[in-house]
């Protein structure tokens, strides 16, 4: 059904048992969101906070909570969408099927926005920033900040709604040197459209004008974050998605979503930043204080009743995790369309999405050479590092196969297959000095680090080890290795200082391993070492070792090799591959909830509370 609002959304999840009132008075510092991870780690019901504390509006969280809730919401649309984006891969079905896709094409009238002079909702009443439900998610963040907000900017030179980019970039509303209900922060990142836009209004030397809307229709809040290409307006994929048009008017020059539950507006001037941050952020850690934009606040709207929704992020998996599922769902093989060769790719949300892709694509370019060795697998390599937002990567494994497809989504399995083929003296190729992930504190500095392409193809090289062997059971410096899956090693080591201090200890191991029988009892190998600094935790569970070992790790700073060598400056190694994903001092700390928070929410879990009764266990 075509939701004309978020609580017209909200009461029909209510009505299938997939939302709970929460009736008691709620701190919006830090209790709301304990609340929520709380509700969502269990894999509860939408929430939706009757009374937030100095607040008169309500607020409510975990809509997105699960890809059945999504699918839930979106019944009516997904699938025709799913064919929009499968059709504008191949436009030539739809003419091979026209009855079979008059729907779609309904459904792409949809999308097309539509002006809204008469009903405007959202412009009800004006209120100020400090009206709207201040959330503090964890303890260090500098102030409370905007979770799900849909940033509408128009470009410059080509003003209008059909150019708009709409995009998710946090907002900062309180604290830091923000002047409350005049100032906000603009958080943006790499490869965002809005800074194509910015850049230009800079050139023209003109005020960026912003508007920031929250709530309205699921489906707007899920436009924010599909990755379109650039050019193709998100309010035209939100109207098909919510099987209604997306409906906008202005108001003293700023678009206004007449739809929303809140609007603020505002400008951007050239050259004005301000100190933003920090925020615990999808990662797992706080991204830190940095200069970014400072919005001049114009105006703030409220329809009637309005709801404010939010989400917490942090250590994967959270409700964005879910963001990711669906949107999956809705691109489908879209990338593959775009990508000659590649066959699946997996942005590993567990390691923070992009410090760590999984690929398999085709091997094609010399099916008449007797050795097998990857070629076109490198060529697919540079063109997903040059697509968009997944450029952002750092590491990218990717493999191929003749006769079986490597599902990337099967990550354990994904691992063993390529870790049986690859050629580490032959197969890594490094990029130094280029950009990161602004929120992957890994790097040199902000936005800058290096990425590292790890290719495999061939027969098997290997057998990975299924224990110990005994070559790392007695070394100086490390100790109590464990494995995490056949063939990936877990070795402890002490607190990282500094790099010279690093590179000296991984010379050392070197020289202990360089003669030693790096084979098990029975014949089989270890491919890849993390060195971290508890084998315990990092060992535990697949999710502890990938979000451990590529979080942590900057490529060219943090890999070494056993018999490692450079030639030509081409760098290999004959033995296995080791990754240093200690602590580093210059990391961001790990997000971690109060325990007096903790507990003072336990009042809502137990009898009589709101939430009585919701956890499963």
């Amino acid at each position: 059904m075509a939701y004309t609002s978020l609580e017209a959304c909200l009461l029909h999840l209510e009505q299938n048992h997939q939302l709970v009132r929460i009736k008691e008075e709620v701190d919006p510092h830090l209790e709301m969101a304990a609340i929520h991870l709380r509700v969502h780690e269990s894999g509860g019901p939408a929430l939706l906070f009757e009374n937030v504390k100095g607040s008169k509006f309500r607020a409510a969280s975990n809509i997105f909570g699960t890809l059945e809730r999504s699918k839930f919401i979106f019944r009516d649309t997904l699938s025709k969408v799913q064919r929009l984006i499968e059709l504008k891969n191949d436009p030539i079905k739809a003419l091979k099927n026209p009855l079979k896709n008059i729907s779609t094409g309904l459904a792409a009238l949809k999308a097309l926005p539509l002006k809204n002079p008469v009903s405007r909702p959202v412009l009800f009443q004006k209120i100020q920033i400090q009206d709207i439900p201040q959330i503090l998610h964890w303890p260090m963040d500098g102030g409370a900040f905007v979770t799900l907000p849909q940033v509408y900017t128009e470009h410059p030179e080509r003003p209008g709604i059909m150019q708009a980019n709409l995009g998710m970039y946090r907002i900062q509303l309180s604290g830091n040197a923000y002047i409350l209900n005049e100032e906000v922060g603009l958080h943006y990142q790499l490869h965002r459209g809005i800074g194509v836009h910015q850049t230009i209004a800079n050139k023209k030397g003109i005020p960026l004008k912003v508007s920031v809307f929250a709530g309205g229709p699921p489906a707007h809040t899920v436009a924010a974050v599909m990755p379109l290409p650039e050019g193709i307006s998100e309010m035209t994929f939100a109207g098909a998605l919510g099987g209604r048009r997306f409906r906008y008017t202005y108001r003293d020059g700023f678009c206004i979503s007449t739809d929303a539950d809140f609007v603020i507006t505002g400008e951007v001037f050239t050259g004005v930043n301000k100190p933003e941050g920090p925020f615990g952020d999808h990662l797992g850690y706080y991204s830190l204080q940095h200069p970014f934009p400072v919005m001049k606040v114009h105006a703030v709207y409220a329809r009637k009743n309005a709801i404010w929704p939010f989400t917490v992020v942090g250590r994967p998996p959270q409700e964005d995790t879910s963001f990711g599922e669906l949107i999956h769902e809705l691109a489908g093989s879209a990338l593959q369309a775009e990508i000659p060769g590649l066959k699946a790719v997996h942005a590993v949300d567990a390691a923070g999405v992009h410090p760590l892709l999984l690929a398999t694509g085709s091997e094609r370019y010399t099916p008449y050479a007797p050795a097998k060795q990857p070629a076109e697998l490198l060529t697919i390599a540079n063109h997903i590092l040059g697509k968009g937002q997944l450029s952002l990567a750092k590491f990218l494994f990717i493999t191929a196969d003749d006769t079986v497809f490597i599902n990337p989504q099967h990550i354990e399995n994904f691992f063993t297959y390529l870790l049986e083929r690859i050629d580490f003296a032959r197969d890594v190729h490094f990029y130094t000095n280029t950009t990161i992930d602004t929120l992957d504190y890994s790097g040199t500095a902000l936005n800058s680090g290096s990425k590292v392409v790890l290719a495999a193809y061939g027969e098997v090289k290997r057998r990975l080890a299924t224990s110990v062997p005994l070559c790392f059971t007695a070394l100086k410096g490390f100790y109590n290795p464990q494995l995490v899956q056949p063939g990936i090693l877990c070795l402890q080591a002490e607190k990282f200082t500094d790099y010279d201090t690093a590179v000296k200890a991984f010379e050392i191991l070197n020289e202990q391993l360089i003669h030693a029988d790096l084979k098990n009892a029975n014949g089989e190998e270890v491919a890849l070492v993390i060195v971290c600094d508890d084998t315990g935790f990092t060992s535990t569970s697949l999710r502890n070792f990938l979000w451990v070992a590529f979080t942590r790790c900057n490529p060219s700073h943090d890999m070494y090799g056993i018999r490692q060598f450079v030639q030509y400056k081409h760098w290999g190694c004959n033995g296995p591959l080791l990754l240093d994903a200690r602590i580093k001092p210059h990391h961001a700390p790990a997000v971690e909830t109060n325990p007096t928070v903790e507990k003072k929410i336990d009042r809502l879990f137990e009898k009589g509370g709101s939430l009585h009764g919701i956890l499963k266990h």
